[in-house]
């Protein structure tokens, strides 16, 4: 049973993720062209889970927000998390020569264009929000730039790239790591539900709420990927594993140990379950999605 729901999810994964790529293709075949493009479409199209868009289409789903209002925010988000991979894997930051079972961007095209194109990648996210061709309004098109400018940059990923950096080979606090991994990579989560609460017309109380439950989902995904690099293989995964230990990274298992970081993440995940349960069956397919995510297999 647990087989078949966890393939279902995967279709809808990969669903998901033609209807992003498509917009993206389009909507790059409408710009003059650049040398950066190919770069570009390296990073953000090929390959890749794209959870994050599944994410807002299912949040869209629990707030009956319409699909189509939500595809430029799906396609922001994708710009801005393959930019932030690219940078990561250059040599002056986690060093690293794959990602989603290919060379990494840098590895490919070069140091130099890989970082122009995540750069260009991160700009293009608030170009395609901005875009009056979309179906936002435009008093939601501010709050939502506002609103990604805040979980990308040092207040959010950047921040938590710095942190994570930093942390080194150095043993810190439960409180430090997760508030480094809310920040990495629970920021961006922050922005997939609150968005949709916001295009909702949630008043601030309920967006800000949808925001910490999307930090709390995007640590949940962080857990998952700790534990994958630690037991998964490199053919699922796509890229070479068992590096936290090896870089020496501040992570919830090389602090607490395998067992206690797995029940924090399973207390976590009842936690988050135990939250979306309360708005009844529309939220069926996000809860889905944050099952598969804790026992996915890549």
């Amino acid at each position: 049973m647990k087989k078949l729901k966890n393939l279902m999810i995967k279709e809808k994964l990969t669903r998901n993720a033609k209807i992003i790529d498509k917009f993206l293709i389009n909507f790059l075949k409408k710009q003059k062209n650049s040398l950066l493009v190919a770069p570009m479409k390296y990073g953000v199209i090929s390959g890749g889970k794209k959870i994050r868009s599944t994410i807002i289409f299912d949040t869209g789903k629990l707030l009956n927000v319409d699909k189509k209002k939500l595809i430029n925010i799906c396609a922001a988000v994708e710009c801005i998390h393959s930019y932030s991979l690219i940078h990561d894997d250059l040599p002056c930051m986690d060093n690293d020569s794959y990602r989603r079972g290919k060379l990494s961007t840098h590895k490919k095209y070069g140091e130099a264009t890989a970082v122009l194109a995540g750069n260009s990648l991160l700009t293009l996210a608030f170009e395609i929000i901005s875009n009056q061709k979309n179906f936002i309004s435009i008093k939601h098109r501010d709050e939502i730039i506002n609103l990604l400018a805040n979980c990308s940059g040092h207040t959010g990923i950047a921040g938590g790239q710095e942190l994570d950096l930093k942390f080194e080979n150095k043993r810190k606090k439960m409180t430090q790591i997760i508030d480094m991994q809310k920040k990495k990579t629970g920021k961006l989560f922050n922005f997939c539900l609150q968005s949709v609460a916001l295009i909702s017309n949630k008043n601030k109380k309920d967006k800000l709420y949808f925001g910490k439950l999307g930090e709390e989902i995007g640590l949940l995904f962080q857990l998952s990927d700790d534990f994958l690099d630690l037991k998964g293989s490199k053919k699922l995964v796509g890229k070479p594993i068992k590096k936290d230990r090896k870089k020496g990274k501040s992570t919830l298992i090389y602090l607490l140990g395998y067992k206690n970081a797995y029940k924090y993440a399973d207390n976590l995940k009842k936690k988050i379950l135990l939250k979306l349960k309360k708005h009844g069956k529309n939220a069926k397919d996000l809860i889905d999605t944050i099952e598969f995510i804790q026992g996915r297999d890549f």
